[in-house]
């Protein structure tokens, strides 16, 4: 029935849920897990999950369990047996790095072999597009579909919603409007929403630019700080002014502006890695202790916008090799890449050195 949500609005509400600190049911049939975000979890709900038949266990990325040196047996993610006297602290100081320089010792921590992962591979899967920390409570349920409707809690399919995890949400034009810019007084936004009413996108167009040859194009992501607070730990602020204004200057292009913030982990973990950072850590090292990748973004976002505007190909300005492939790969032609470089700074130096080093930048 069109009525009842599909799989992608039931992902939307799942991830509200882990949010606020509900639990959600996945199932595939055979096999069900109620998964509860550990950086929302109260302690009064995990008493009553503790309460419950069965012992569950803790998933975290294969990131985080190499910090904590856990045995990541399932490959990109490993199952942490709980302790017998198990609180929302332990869980706390297992999944966020925060203060792992002050009690480094977590352990010993005992990693589960046994059964299939499927289930905690998608739960750190919605946690993770949930923007909160990559760490869950997961019990395994004999009655998923039972249990779920017992305690109204969202229900999803795990190997629907496995898919569409994988894929990007497919986004549509809301409304575009001119809006004259100190760059170009010919500018214009457009607004593009996802259907499961995710994040919207933008595209801010200079001038007219022909559909029919490459236009001067930048793929930017979000960046509160460094966009609107003038930040001096990165270079976006002046790399979004500098792209603007290099598109004014040739009265055409197109500057996507991208919500996926902390390259693509939300502010929130940006600040738990701004923390990190303090403690001595790279920007790279920050995020793999948090148990996210280098970066998480989705620049296929990027191309979609693009061909919905009706552009084939692009001059693009970036620094970054990661988004020239990408665009290829999804059927946009980068004819040229055009250097990006602005924005150093003495507090930013290291930042920028790593980037070039580690995620390949060309600086």
């Amino acid at each position: 029935m069109s009525l009842a949500p599909d799989i992608a609005e039931g992902l939307s509400r799942a991830r509200a849920d882990l949010r606020m600190g509900l639990g959600v049911v996945l199932s595939d049939g055979t096999q069900g897990a109620l998964v509860l975000a550990v950086e929302t979890l109260s302690p009064q709900r995990l008493g009553d999950v503790l309460a419950l038949p069965g012992r569950p266990v803790l998933a975290i990325t294969a990131r985080r369990a190499t910090t904590l040196k856990a045995r990541p047996y399932d490959g990109d993610l490993a199952r942490i047996a709980l302790p017998g006297a198990a609180t929302q602290g332990w869980l706390t100081a297992v999944a966020d790095p925060a203060d792992d320089l002050k009690s480094p010792m977590k352990g010993p921590l005992v990693a589960v072999r046994e059964g299939p992962a499927h289930l905690h591979r998608l739960g750190l899967k919605l946690a993770k597009s949930a923007r909160i920390l990559p760490a869950v409570l997961v019990l395994d349920l004999p009655d998923p579909v039972g249990f779920a409707a017992e305690n109204s809690l969202t229900l999803i399919n795990a190997i629907a919603a496995a898919e569409v995890l994988d894929q990007m949400n497919p986004l549509h034009p809301v409304v575009s409007a001119r809006v004259p810019l100190a760059v170009s007084e010919a500018g214009r936004v457009h607004v593009f929403r996802p259907e499961d009413g995710g994040e919207e996108h933008y595209a801010i167009e200079i001038g007219k630019p022909p559909r029919d040859a490459p236009v001067l194009a930048r793929l930017h992501s979000a960046c509160f700080t460094g966009d609107l607070l003038g930040s001096l730990k990165c270079d976006c602020g002046p790399q979004l002014r500098g792209a603007l204004a290099q598109m004014g200057a040739e009265g055409a292009g197109v500057l996507l502006y991208l919500n996926q913030e902390g390259r693509g982990i939300g502010l929130a973990n940006k600040m738990r890695a701004y923390s990190l950072q303090d403690q001595g850590f790279d920007t790279v090292e920050a995020n793999h202790r948090l148990g996210f990748e280098d970066d998480e973004r989705d620049f296929r976002i990027g191309a979609e916008i693009l061909k919905r505007m009706g552009f084939a190909s692009v001059r693009l300005l970036t620094n970054n090799p990661a988004k020239i492939a990408m665009m290829e790969k999804n059927g946009i032609t980068v004819t040229e890449r055009v250097p990006l470089k602005v924005g150093e700074t003495e507090h930013n130096r290291t930042y920028l050195a790593t980037k070039a080093a580690k995620s390949g930048h060309l600086l």
